[in-house]
């Protein structure tokens, strides 16, 4: 529970883009706990780990509401081994989004063709902005 609440203090102050992953990937994680680790809804400590870390990633993600699909991305922010965990959440958890949370599985699919920014295109708008 605690989580949560930190999880939606993070929603809050961040841009739409990022709240949405973050809940994409909160609902992904939580079903592959469910599924895999048999804990009745609630994160074990593993998945809590890895929740808390992918909110940390997007909190700094460069991109913010020019966020791309991190398949898309040129930025690899997640450690191998984390990556590798987030791999296979998705693998289990993508197509089973479809028919829990079908409105997150269709914008990330439409999110996935939208390419990244290239790098330094913030600082850029920046300096024409001043």
């Amino acid at each position: 529970m605690l989580f949560y609440l930190a999880v939606l203090n993070i929603m809050n102050t961040q841009h739409p883009r990022i709240d949405r992953e973050l809940r994409t990937i909160e609902a992904m994680i939580r079903m592959y706990c469910r599924d895999h680790h048999d804990t009745g809804g609630e994160y074990c400590e593993i998945c809590n780990e890895l929740m808390t870390y992918a909110e940390k990633r997007l909190e700094n993600c460069p991109y913010q509401e020019d966020k791309p699909t991190c398949t898309n991305c040129p930025i690899h922010c997640y450690k191998p081994d984390r990556r590798e965990q987030v791999k296979s959440i998705m693998k289990y958890s993508g197509p089973r989004m479809i028919f829990k949370h079908p409105i997150f599985a269709i914008r990330h699919i439409i999110d996935g063709y939208k390419k990244a920014p290239p790098r330094g295109h913030r600082a850029a708008a920046r300096k024409s902005e001043t």
